[in-house]
């Protein structure tokens, strides 16, 4: 008395299709999927390295070559 027969599942099914119809659970899978894919994406991104930054630009000052003056110079 506790367990479903074949027939309690086909009239279940038959119920189900009629409330929510064939196109709308079609669309409830294909939404699924693609949660699951977005969610798999994500994972995929937290886990990548971050990407190297390109090195700084030396702006300043004492990074400039010297050119020796014509005094200073002395062989």
């Amino acid at each position: 008395m506790g367990s479903f027969s074949l027939v309690h599942w086909a009239i279940l099914i038959i119920v189900v299709m009629l409330l929510f119809g064939r196109g709308r659970i079609s669309d409830l899978m294909g939404d699924f999927a693609k949660g699951i894919t977005s969610f798999k994406k994500g994972l995929a991104e937290g886990d990548a390295p971050p990407a190297a930054a390109p090195p700084p630009q030396v702006t300043n000052a004492a990074a400039a070559p010297v050119t020796p003056a014509s005094d200073e110079v002395r062989r």
